[in-house]
């Protein structure tokens, strides 16, 4: 797994790519976990360049989801990947968080 943060306006992008699994969940926590402690509260979790989720992978999304919105902040979630988009459906993601298909859409959704 592969992360990148960027920082666009009051938004916090982290982009994702490879696998989300048991063995790299740890490390996205700590990436997203990490950004909210910083301040960063408003999170886009970009799992564009995601080609496999774990249920690990789903429990550091909703971690995630809670702790941004603790903090005051929301999370938006970007899938095109139809396997991981699948797969957040029924979970029931898509009732949990604001699911896009483009980052520019999630990311200009927290100034709607």
């Amino acid at each position: 797994m592969k992360t990148e943060v960027k920082h666009e306006n009051s938004v916090t992008v982290v982009s994702v790519s490879e696998s989300v699994d048991a063995m790299t969940a740890a490390d996205l926590t700590k990436t997203i976990n990490d950004q909210i402690s910083d301040g960063h509260v408003n999170l886009v979790i970009d799992l564009a360049g995601v080609v496999f989720m774990s249920s690990a992978g789903l429990r550091t999304l909703l971690g995630a989801v809670k702790e941004s919105r603790g903090a005051g902040g929301d999370l938006r979630i970007v899938s095109s990947q139809a396997g991981v988009d699948k797969v957040l459906k029924m979970s029931g993601f898509h009732t949990i968080a604001k699911v896009f298909t483009s980052a520019a859409d999630a990311v200009a959704s927290f100034s709607s």
